[in-house]
């Protein structure tokens, strides 16, 4: 239903405390996820070319694997905002509890999918004969790790959702170190290559899940909330979910017709492909912390009635989005020379990486944009229309995408028809944004 404001006018000057008490945090935790495959993708780089390229492709494959379920973070968050706004706590801790049963079940399907089916997958990429096999054995190792990731999304929803995302980012920061210590300790000191990577980041994952239930588990007897699984609860969540799934579908078939079609411009363009996927997540995850923040902040807004309020942090969080994004592209240009050599030293993929860089660069304004109102969306519980936009992109990327080999210009071509997505996201969510038809009140949606 829709209310009207019912609560107090809020000046921007509180908002933009509101936004980075919540996505400052979020930043570090956020920052900490694709830095996991950029520390991996630093030490496999200096094993060998075929080494980093095997790695990129699995690393595609295996964050589509989890990336799919990233409604569980995001519609948890939602959900339990808006029973927080409420006055609710003990129905938005059961929300949450629900969403992590389901991470396990989901996590335990897709390691039963991808273990059999990895050489099958990677050879969709189209590796060489010599990158494959690297391939293969990341994926399957990193793939045992599936459930802990989802367990992790699951439960930061269910924190974010609480307005805490401190607690995230302590995890996070401990994740990270463990991984980039394991890392470095089984592909070099115990020489077992990529497979010690791959080893290493499980054992992370599988630390950072674990403390995520303490805290989660700690909160639901506090209040009171049933630890136990609910068949119609988690059915809830998989059908709130769905429209979430069906849009982070769309934006990995994105991600992974980039991947193949850089496989097959040359091992080099593969190998600088997976070095700006890792930059771009590194980024993208940054102008998501203000999205984390309104996610939190919008769904706490609608769940009181404010429609008043909500409107206002999203204006401001567009703000917010377009000004990192100026500052970020800034930062990729003046770090150039400082970047590049962190993950290799083989001239080809030098130079097929320094121009797309700039236009990595260029886009990030664009993107400040399409992560905030993406978030607002999110927090809002609009994933029917999320969805449908990301279809529309993806009908609009795709032919672009397969053109490129034809066209010429390789790999930055290639990054100019990913920035012609995020205008296409941009056009979408900003008419949605504008119609105010997001703008649904109450506890639940």
């Amino acid at each position: 239903m829709r209310q009207a404001s019912t609560t107090a006018r809020t000046t921007p000057r509180q908002h933009d405390r509101e936004i980075l008490a919540l996505a400052v945090p979020a930043f570090g935790a956020l920052v900490a996820e694709p830095l996991f495959v950029i520390a991996d993708s630093a030490i496999v780089g200096h094993l060998g070319t075929p080494q980093l390229a095997g790695l990129g492709v699995a690393a595609a494959l295996l964050t589509t694997a989890v990336s799919v379920f990233v409604f569980l973070a995001y519609a948890t968050t939602a959900a339990v905002s808006r029973r927080v706004g409420a006055g609710d706590l003990q129905a938005a801790i059961r929300q949450g509890m629900d969403g992590i049963w389901l991470a396990l079940l989901l996590g335990a399907a897709v390691v039963a999918l991808v273990l059999p089916t990895a050489p099958w997958l990677i050879s969709l990429f189209g590796a060489s004969d010599t990158v494959a096999p690297y391939g293969v054995t990341y994926l399957r190792i990193s793939a045992l790790g599936i459930p802990a990731m989802l367990v992790v999304l699951a439960a930061t929803g269910v924190l974010r959702g609480l307005q805490d995302t401190r607690t995230p980012l302590y995890v996070a920061v401990g994740g990270f170190a463990a991984n980039a210590a394991l890392n470095v300790g089984l592909v070099y000191g115990a020489d077992l290559g990529i497979a010690g990577s791959a080893w290493g980041t499980v054992i992370a994952q599988c630390g950072m899940a674990a403390a995520y239930l303490v805290v989660v588990v700690r909160g639901a007897r506090a209040h009171r909330a049933s630890l136990r699984p609910d068949a119609a609860g988690i059915r809830a969540c998989a059908h709130a979910g769905a429209p979430l799934l069906v849009r982070t579908l769309s934006l990995r078939a994105v991600l992974m017709i980039a991947t193949a079609v850089a496989a097959r411009l040359g091992d080099a363009d593969i190998a600088a492909h997976q070095i700006l996927l890792s930059l771009w997540s590194l980024l993208a995850f940054a102008l998501d912390a203000i999205a984390i923040a309104g996610q939190a902040i919008i769904g706490r807004y609608l769940g009181a009635g404010d429609t008043d309020g909500a409107k206002a942090v999203c204006r401001r969080m567009v703000q917010w989005g377009i000004g990192s994004g100026i500052v970020l592209g800034l930062l990729v240009v003046a770090c150039r020379p400082l970047f590049v050599p962190l993950f290799t030293s083989d001239p080809a993929v030098k130079d097929v990486l320094m121009p797309a860089l700039l236009v990595v660069a260029l886009s990030q304004p664009v993107s400040g944009i399409v992560f905030v109102l993406d978030g607002v969306l999110m927090g809002a519980g609009d994933g029917p229309y999320l969805a449908k936009a990301m279809l529309v992109t993806l009908a609009v990327f795709t032919p672009a995408a397969l053109l490129v080999p034809v066209v010429g210009g390789g790999l930055t071509t290639l990054w100019w028809a990913m920035t012609l997505m995020m205008l296409v996201r941009m056009v979408t969510l900003q008419l949605r944004a504008r119609s105010g038809r997001w703008l649904v009140t109450g506890a639940t949606r």
